[in-house]
């Protein structure tokens, strides 16, 4: 009887410890996503703002070419 309760137990220790784990990985998978939405939104506002530079830059730049 002693051997069935022994790995009745470890079988559930083996489960909670999963658990853990799994509850562990979903805290830092929603961290990760959160950092990613962080990032994707700071690529964003870096691309408009290049793009609104950009453009009086290459209006001058056409004019330049349209003079030669």
């Amino acid at each position: 009887m002693f051997w069935p309760m022994t790995a009745i137990a470890l079988g559930f220790c083996g489960i909670a410890a999963l658990g853990v784990l799994t509850a562990r990985v979903l805290v830092q998978v929603r961290r990760l996503a959160r950092e990613i939405d962080v990032s994707s939104r700071r690529i964003t506002r870096a691309t408009e703002e290049l793009e609104r530079a950009a453009t009086p830059l290459a209006a001058r730049a056409a004019r330049t070419l349209r003079q030669e």
